[in-house]
């Protein structure tokens, strides 16, 4: 599982780190001043990640929680996966396992 795990592990800092930016530049474009805007980005998924850990419910249904109906975090959402986010980021994690694998071979 050492591959799997560093593609997750290993590289999941280098994702999360894009996603921030991601998070950030769409505040920035919205009119937050840039360092706001990824203070506010880093605490929401400081936030997000703790509630995962301490309520040990599944993202989804934390997901759920919070989309209000007809809100605007469900409108949100969809963007996400008409912008096919969960596939990109299950296919980084496979991609970066992968190399992992490919990496313990040489």
């Amino acid at each position: 599982m050492i591959d799997a795990v560093t593609g997750v592990t290993g590289c999941g800092p280098a994702f999360v780190y894009t996603i921030i930016e991601a998070f950030a530049d769409g505040g920035v474009k919205q009119g937050v001043p840039r360092q706001m805007a990824l203070q506010f980005a880093a605490q929401t998924l400081l936030g997000a990640a703790k509630t995962v850990l301490l309520t040990g419910k599944h993202p989804a249904v934390l997901r759920d929680e919070v989309c209000s109906p007809g809100g605007s975090t469900i409108v949100g959402v969809h963007e996400l996966e008409k912008g096919n986010l969960r596939a990109t980021i299950i296919n980084a994690v496979e991609k970066a396992s992968l190399r992992s694998a490919e990496l313990g071979k040489k």
